[in-house]
């Protein structure tokens, strides 16, 4: 069951819940000889692949291991300068991991910011009144399914293309958010959702879907 991850974006369009549940690692490795055929600037404190693409490596994806030692930002994880490294012929051949970077909290913020007006545009669009606005999004690689609560509150699931049953997976989690997010005392509208009982739900949720099927849960 392939569920990469849950969202739940507020009724003013801010991002109040995410949980990445089964996000596919992307890598690559490759032998490179010098000079380097691919250009990489450092961005967001990550080292990204700006031109040249090859062997399934892309322009965007971050620069993971050389030689089998990580990389974190500019320096190894032996303190050794990775831009350094990667410019002196004498260290070639060099084996480099690449891989998609992991979405920041501040990159997901951003994405549910702009998914807000995208919902909003559709329902004007529609030549019908009380549109529903967006209920499915498809892509080649995955798909995302919304519902939207009476009071505006949109839930989200990214999942694999091929699967079927998002809604019903969709109001279980509704259900869950008002059990244990809303009867929470301590839980204000409009603000991120922190309870553990609510993650706790929703990860067993997520799981059984996962292992016997949407129609088990």
């Amino acid at each position: 069951m392939g569920i990469y991850g849950v969202y739940i974006v507020s009724k003013s369009g801010g991002l109040i819940f995410n949980y990445d549940y089964n996000v596919p690692k992307i890598e690559t490795e490759q032998t490179f000889g010098y000079p380097l055929d691919l250009k990489l600037t450092c961005e967001n404190n990550r080292l990204l692949v700006s031109f040249g693409q090859r062997d399934n490596i892309k322009v965007g994806h971050v620069l993971l291991a050389i030689n089998g030692v990580p990389v974190s930002g500019r320096k190894l994880e032996d303190g050794k300068d990775a831009i350094e490294m990667l410019d002196d012929a004498t260290n070639y051949p060099l084996n480099l991991k690449f891989g998609r970077p992991k979405m920041t909290i501040n990159e997901k913020i951003f994405l549910a910011s702009m998914f807000y007006p995208l919902f909003a545009i559709a329902s004007q669009l529609s030549p019908e009144p009380r549109s529903s606005g967006i209920e499915t999004l498809e892509a080649d690689t995955f798909k995302l399914q919304c519902f939207q609560t009476l009071t505006g509150v949109k839930f989200m699931v990214i999942a694999d293309p091929t699967h079927i049953g998002l809604e019903q997976l969709l109001k279980k989690i509704y259900e869950i958010y008002a059990d244990f997010a809303l009867k929470n005392p301590f839980y204000s509208l409009e603000m991120p959702i922190r309870c553990e009982l609510f993650d706790t739900n929703l990860q067993a949720l997520l799981e059984q879907a996962d292992k016997n099927g949407i129609n088990s849960i």
